[in-house]
């Protein structure tokens, strides 16, 4: 077997990022490489007796190659191909596959599979010229870095979203994604490990999309928290080929959730339970939900992934019945400030200080320590922020600091730490503000919080005029004589039937059973009619429960709102909710 290691030109695209965590390497766990070439074998047609060509775009140890090449067939020349910025790893990975397979040549290159994919033109040679960028590799194995926008720096993610039309919070390993679509010839195979999150955030619509258009996706697996990686890596699998005319079937989709359930089979590892259907226990005691059922967006190409099953979706159209709205037909869903300095403008200490040193711009602060369900405990935590902005002819505008002088003293007193964050500056923005505040002119209408991430949702009402922060999202009614709906939507939102659904229509979870309260699931959950009989009773239920927070009868109440929310969506709360 022959092999040799091609010094291609090392990208200086991500100078910037020289930690661990910044270059997003995290190295496939053996048993997931398995998986994944496994899995590419099965949708692999094995057409003519040609050299195969395959690929690794961020080659790292050369775990996923080595894993593939033990598949292939022994009788076929292999030209192999590998990318890495790190040149240990390179030597590593050469080292590694050297005597894998009795045909296989290695071309392993120190550089950046971006800058080659895009046709860089002193590498071009390492592609098949003139062939079609996409008629080149017939097989690619891939576990592309994660590196989010704020890491690898504004100005490589612009290059990127540009190149590549991406849209949002751009991540370095979608990218990846849509080079590797390009490179990969019809017919040709890709397994992809990558992170879950793009199948349920906005900045992953253009992705989704994008998959969809230049490949035929074949399997999606959301490993979910499976912790099948040493990092902290919520992971996804995707098998696909690229386009050669009209998709064979429509795209399989299994996701696997540690459950409190009681367990109907049993698997030797993860990747075992991940072909099985049903509650599997494994050997370490951990108990998985695993559903297979076809990829639905809900008919939109840029829309949320999920796992579609004839159970699932019977449940979900009686939900959809008995639905009058959903929590974005009464606002936007908004989230709270960020100050990208909270050490200067939240403390809790404030009153420690001399009168004539306390900032007159204090506002009361809402975060996630003091929210509770239905009605905050703001006892909890004495949080207050520097709110450099005001509500004028109903439009925010930055302060005048000339017009509040101790505020203007205490943030000039930051001013060094305040000034670093270029982003504000770059926007236009005076050096004390905050990057994402809030519209002062709303403060004083009632509005609706709700905890960001949480094992069971925390919705509460605030009547206080406070600031929400960070950790939390917040909405108002568009329509000031509809805030008595905010009591309904509080109704639902802490409810058990609002767990099923979310997990029914969005299936995606962090770790420990925790979910992800944002925008794009909140402004979908259901609203029963406000007409109705049992939506009154919620609503009168819910203010009940407010008045005596924390008290025994506030519990015994808010057992039998839950009760009425599920009878509100023509459902009973005894049901089996999967």
């Amino acid at each position: 077997m022959k092999h040799t290691v091609e010094q291609a030109k090392a990208s200086q695209r991500y100078d910037g990022v020289t930690t661990e965590k910044a270059s997003g390497a995290t190295y496939t766990p053996p048993e997931l490489a398995e998986f994944v070439a496994a899995e590419m074998m099965r949708e692999w047609d094995g057409d003519s007796g040609k050299p195969l060509k395959v690929l690794d775009p961020a080659v790292g140890e050369g775990e996923l190659l080595a894993s593939l090449l033990k598949q292939l067939p022994t009788s076929r020349r292999v030209d192999v191909y590998g990318f890495d910025n790190n040149p240990a790893a390179v030597d590593a990975a050469a080292e590694r596959l050297a005597g894998l397979h009795p045909k296989a040549e290695l071309h392993l290159s120190l550089g950046d599979f971006l800058t080659i994919a895009c046709g860089d033109a002193q590498l071009g040679t390492l592609f098949e010229q003139p062939r079609a960028a996409g008629d080149n590799f017939d097989m690619i194995i891939a576990n592309p870095p994660y590196v989010r926008t704020q890491i690898m720096g504004a100005n490589a993610a612009r290059a990127l979203a540009a190149q590549f039309g991406l849209t949002g919070r751009v991540d370095l390993y979608h990218a990846f994604i849509l080079a590797i679509a390009k490179v990969l010839r019809p017919h040709g195979v890709a397994g992809i490990i990558v992170s879950n999150r793009f199948m349920t955030t906005k900045a992953g619509a253009t992705v989704r999309r994008a998959l969809q258009e230049r490949l035929h996706l074949r399997h999606v697996w959301d490993l979910g928290d499976t912790k099948i990686f040493d990092a902290a890596v919520l992971p996804a699998v995707l098998v696909a080929e690229g386009q050669n005319g009209a998709a064979r079937t429509a795209p399989t989709f299994t996701s696997i959730y540690e459950t409190k359930d009681d367990a109907t089979l049993e698997a030797p590892t993860i990747t075992v339970a991940m072909r099985k259907d049903g509650v599997v226990l494994v050997p370490d005691g951990r108990r998985f939900h695993v559903q297979r059922g076809a990829l639905d967006t809900a008919g939109d190409i840029e829309g949320v992934w999920r796992v579609a099953t004839e159970e699932n979706d019977a449940w979900l159209a009686t939900v959809d019945r008995h639905t009058w709205g959903t929590f974005r037909r009464l606002g936007k869903v908004r989230v709270g400030v960020k100050t990208c300095a909270d050490r200067v403008f939240i403390r809790r200490d404030w009153d420690d200080l001399p009168a004539d040193e306390q900032p007159e711009l204090l506002r009361p602060l809402t975060t996630h320590h003091i929210g509770r369900r239905f009605r905050a405990d703001h006892e909890d935590d004495l949080r207050r922020i520097v709110y450099p902005h005001e509500g004028v002819d109903g439009k925010r505008r930055a302060s005048d600091l000339a017009k509040n002088p101790r505020t203007l003293r205490y943030l000039e007193a930051h001013r060094e730490k305040l000034e670093s964050r270029s982003y504000v500056l770059e926007a236009g923005r005076n050096w004390y503000e905050l990057w994402v505040p809030q519209d002062p002119c709303l403060w004083h209408r009632p509005k609706l919080v709700f905890r960001d991430i949480s094992a069971e949702p925390c919705f509460w009402i605030d009547r206080d005029g406070t600031i929400v922060n960070g950790d939390c999202y917040w909405l108002v009614c568009d329509d000031v004589g509809q805030e008595e709906l905010l009591w309904l939507a509080v109704s639902v939102g802490n409810s058990t039937f609002i767990e099923a659904f979310y997990d029914h229509r969005f299936n995606n979870k962090l770790y420990a059973g925790r979910r992800r309260f944002i925008t794009q699931y909140v402004e979908k959950f259901p609203l029963p009619d406000p007409e109705r009989p049992v939506a009154k009773s919620l609503v009168e239920t819910a203010k009940r429960i407010y008045a005596a927070a924390g008290t025994a009868e506030a519990d015994a109440l808010a057992a039998t709102l839950d009760s009425l929310v599920w009878e509100a969506f023509g459902l009973s709360v005894e049901e089996v909710r999967r």
